[in-house]
């Protein structure tokens, strides 16, 4: 075995050995050996015959072997020369160990655990095939076959070999590694059938020729991987990229689709439209908005967690579509909620306005109705020309009738001037039924006009006559007079006890309350009033019956008769207790808005405080560093437990909240806190607890990918900290590079300190925020240590599995790739246009710096 091995290395030289104690006692051939397998050339050798020549040419060989770190223990120059056949072999089996075994290592093990783990992990496919050392292993032949077919399946029919044929099996292998690997013939099969235990060593010489025989195609293996690697990593930043654009698209036509719902201030007619849009919006916040802020949420966590994956693999910023920052969905957030706050504050200053409406529309036409029903046939009694044939005394009654008429007309213009003002203030509250009342108000105005017009012509018809007319009777008189001011008493004070009311407060009640009473204090003054009229009529009842008068049993002043007095007067007293019971109802229902008021703003003043002292601690949590990152992590996760275990109660204030917005309650007293600011806070609080994990998350992630110790994150969270004297989170320019200086970065004032550190912000701040994060900090910290692949790596792994060439083909892609991210090179490959070109030849350079952001795919 060893014969063979030296003879395939001293073949390159144009010689051969016979035998290796005779061969070798000279010292030439050994050197020439030593000369081929390491590359290098020795001393020059001395050609005479005498045993010194020999000696100092042997003592040559073993000083090349020494100075390679090999120890010869025993082996003497004296004893090669004189053909010690144990120290000869002894000392090849050593220049083997280091020039042929010692070079290799798998996954940093000895040279001969390495042999062995790639002998396994080569024939692990092969069936009957078990390598578990270097003698019986290999002695049924199918393990230096399956090392054959494994790299050249082309040589070999490994479907068809027998364990139960070792002969043939040996022989078929080491006929073909002669043939076609170059591979010299350095065992007997029938040697190794016949023997128990193969010898270990010639085991070994033989695979390791294998091993060398096949190393390039295991260099191409490991550049393969390590491009396979390198894809997988883009192809999942992709993907990620896809989908952050994606969410970041959906999230923004949600909502440019919202805002102009909200914006949309178009009014309603009704209250119970209005109502409507109400109970609308409410649906908005409770279902469809609550999904949106976790979407939200979310597209910051998943961008964050993207952007250190990136840096973690030495990859550039990722930098999303025009109009899709992280920023830009802030500014959009914030526009929809400031529509928000301007939709619902219209919304209820519209049902303020509707209810206010309502309520002077029903008060228009109370009074309207109570003046058409006072001027009906007032026109037609005013156009008579029953003067012309009426006697003096009829004449005289006429004019004082007249005359009753004005005072009766007078007393109705307050009516007539507050109908038009009612009508009015519906025009400019913008009342949907402005027509109809504008055309009511313009037939009671001009009816008004004429009756002062026709009231006029009666008169100077009256007084046209008045030369005529004699003494009328003074009781009916003074009867009319004072029946006409106190039938206008009663009918304002029954068009007052009436009236209806709004307030919104219980001192708005309680006035209205005090003026009932004091109305009430006047009615014993009114009834003496009352008897004082009627007594007066008895009067001239009394006179009648006993001058005999013949206008008996009416009053030509008047129309207003004692019944009408009497009836009109019970009326009153009748609506008084009605009044009595309506502001009782109001006052109770006051007190129940109080009540709401005073649960509402119990609440509010409990959870506004409690949101904003969850907001410090959450804080001053990724500030501190108490424990380790896992410790902060628990911390904050049971934070944001005991904060999602406090939703009930925000969900209970909402409620408290549509109870006070249903009964119109539009301001309170007892709190400065609006269910807006709840809702804010809330939103702000779920968004920075989730915002914190994230970052802990990202700190555990990239410490644990740098290999950064708990005591170096803790260094570098107090270094962070000290600078970080507004605990805003970030740090200035200037507080950053006092930060790198404290830590020893040494970075002068000139204008090499200048630019050196203009190039360290450009790493830490891409986006020239002018900040730089906690998580950018740790990151530049521990990025120049880190073991990631460079473009060159990747770079120099296509060089190997094209060939050394500076191209690279589709085929050789396909052949040394799996099939996804073959296809994906050749998508992305730009051709190679260089002087040395094929048809098809595609660019890998470009390419690799591309993968790292040094040039565009």
């Amino acid at each position: 075995t060893f014969t063979a091995w030296c003879n395939s290395h001293l073949r390159k030289a144009g010689t051969q050995i016979e035998n290796i104690e005779e061969d070798f006692r000279d010292g030439l051939k050994l050197m020439l050996l030593l000369e081929v397998i390491s590359g290098e050339r020795l001393a020059k050798p001395e050609r005479g015959k005498m045993r010194v020549h020999k000696i100092s040419n042997v003592n040559k060989a073993l000083d090349f072997i020494a100075s390679k770190g090999v120890k010869l223990v025993s082996i003497g120059a004296e004893e090669i020369v004189d053909g010690n056949v144990k120290m000869t072999l002894g000392m090849i089996w050593t220049i083997i160990l280091r020039f042929a075994i010692q070079d290799i290592s798998v996954e940093e093990t000895s040279a001969k655990e390495g042999l062995l783990l790639w002998c396994q992990r080569k024939t692990a496919p092969y069936k009957n095939v078990n390598i578990q050392n270097f003698h019986i292993s290999w002695k049924d032949g199918l393990g230096f076959c399956a090392l054959i077919h494994r790299h050249r399946p082309e040589l070999i029919d490994y479907g068809k070999l027998r364990k139960d044929d070792p002969l043939t099996n040996l022989n078929t292998a080491f006929d073909v590694a002669e043939k076609y690997l170059d591979i010299p013939k350095m065992l007997d099969a029938e040697d190794i059938v016949g023997t128990a235990r193969p010898d270990e060593k010639a085991i070994m010489t033989y695979v390791s020729s294998f091993y060398h025989a096949f190393s390039g195609a295991q260099k191409a293996e490991t550049a393969a991987n390590r491009i396979c690697k390198v894809l997988a990593v883009n192809q999942e930043n992709e993907q990620l990229m896809e989908d952050y654009e994606k969410l970041a698209s959906d999230l923004l036509e949600w909502i440019r689709r919202t805002i102009p719902w909200l914006e949309n201030r178009a009014p309603e007619n009704t209250m119970q439209a209005m109502q409507q849009k109400l109970e609308d919006f409410r649906d908005y916040r409770r279902l469809h908005k609550p999904p949106k802020v976790q979407e939200k949420c979310q597209l910051e966590i998943n961008f964050n967690t993207l952007q250190t994956k990136l840096r973690l693999s030495n990859r550039p910023a990722f930098m999303p579509s025009e109009g899709k920052m992280v920023s830009d969905i802030n500014n959009a957030w914030g526009g929809l909620e400031q529509a928000e706050k301007g939709y619902e504050e219209w919304l209820l200053n519209e049902i303020r306005r509707l209810e206010r409406l309502d309520h002077l529309a029903e008060k228009f036409r109370q009074k309207a109705s109570i003046h058409e029903s006072w001027t009906d046939g007032k026109e037609a009694m005013l156009q008579q020309k029953d003067y012309e044939i009426a006697t003096l005394s009829e004449i005289k009654a006429l004019l004082k009738k007249h005359e009753a008429f004005e005072s009766d007309l007078a007393a109705h213009q307050d009516r007539v001037e507050q109908i038009a003002a009612i009508a009015q203030e519906l025009n400019e509250l913008d009342y949907y039924d402005s027509p109809s009342v504008n055309a009511r108000c313009q037939k009671i105005c001009d009816q008004w006009d004429n009756l002062g017009a026709l009231t006029q012509k009666r008169r100077e018809a009256l007084e046209r006559t008045e030369k005529l007319l004699e003494t009328i009777d003074q009781l009916y008189l003074e009867y009319a007079k004072r029946a006409a001011p106190f039938n206008n008493w009663m009918e304002g004070a029954m068009e007052d006890l009436q009236d209806t009311f709004i307030v919104h407060t219980i001192e708005e009640i309680q006035g209205l309350t005090t003026a009932h009473e004091q109305f009430k204090a006047t009615l014993p003054d009114a009834d003496k009033e009352r008897q004082a009229i009627l007594g007066i009529h008895n009067e001239v009842s009394k006179i009648v019956q006993t001058y005999h008068v013949n206008m008996a049993g009416t009053n030509p002043y008047t129309t207003i008769t004692p019944h009408e007095i009497n009836g009109k007067w019970e009326h009153v007293r009748q609506l008084v207790p009605r009044r009595d019971q309506a502001l009782m109802e109001e006052h109770a229902r006051q007190q129940q808005n109080e009540r709401l008021r005073k649960q509402f703003g119990a609440q509010a003043n409990v959870i506004g405080p409690w949101i904003q002292t969850k907001m410090e601690e959450i804080g001053r949590i990724s500030i501190e560093m108490h424990g380790t990152l896992e410790d902060q992590l628990n911390h904050l996760r049971q934070y944001e437990k005991s904060i999602v275990n406090y939703k009930p109660k925000i969900d209970q204030l909402e409620g408290d909240h549509q109870q006070i917005q249903e009964a119109l309650i539009f301001d309170n007293k007892h709190t400065n806190y609006t269910m807006e600011h709840i809702r804010v806070g809330w939103e702000q609080l779920l968004t920075t607890i989730a915002r914190t994990i994230n970052e802990v998350e990202n700190q555990i992630l990239t410490r644990d990918a740098k290999g950064i110790s708990q005591e170096q994150m803790n260094e570098f969270r107090a270094s962070f900290n000290h600078f970080d004297r507004d605990h805003s989170g970030t740090l200035g320019p200037e507080e950053f590079k006092a930060c790198l200086i404290s830590l020893g970065y040494d970075i002068g004032n000139d204008a090499q300190g200048e630019a050196e550190f203009a190039r360290i912000m450009s790493i830490v701040d891409p986006n020239r925020l002018g900040v730089v994060t906690f998580q950018a900090f740790i990151d530049f910290m521990s990025r120049e240590t880190a073991d990631t692949d460079t473009a060159d790596q990747v770079m120099a792994s296509f060089k190997i599995l094209a060939g050394d060439k500076n191209y690279i083909t589709v085929d050789e892609l396909r052949r040394e790739l799996p099939p996804d991210q073959a296809e994906y090179c050749i998508a992305r490959m730009a051709p190679y246009n260089g002087r040395d070109a094929v048809p098809g030849a595609l660019d890998y350079m470009s390419f690799s710096t591309a993968l790292y952001g040094e040039s565009d795919l």
